[in-house]
């Protein structure tokens, strides 16, 4: 199961910690996903997808569809 947004296509990012002492270490930055279900008007069904929470946001604004259609993705 891998850590990336199924519609945003957000993932795994890496950078470093910095210390007091300006001691670089890597660090890895997760997105913050989580397992939702999301009612569809064209399929007439629910769906569920692993989003990002800053992808939820605009899902509420938006709607399923209209937001999948910006994307350029299709639903099954």
């Amino acid at each position: 199961m891998s850590r990336r947004c199924e519609l945003s296509g957000k993932g795994i990012q890496s950078g470093h910690r910095v210390s007091h002492s300006n001691v670089k270490t890597k660090h890895r930055f997760l997105p913050n996903l989580h397992k939702k279900r999301f009612w569809s008007d064209l399929l007439n069904k629910f769906v569920t997808l692993k989003v990002s929470a800053a992808c939820i946001r605009t899902i509420d604004k938006v709607g399923l569809d209209l937001y999948a259609k910006r994307q350029g993705i299709t639903l099954k």
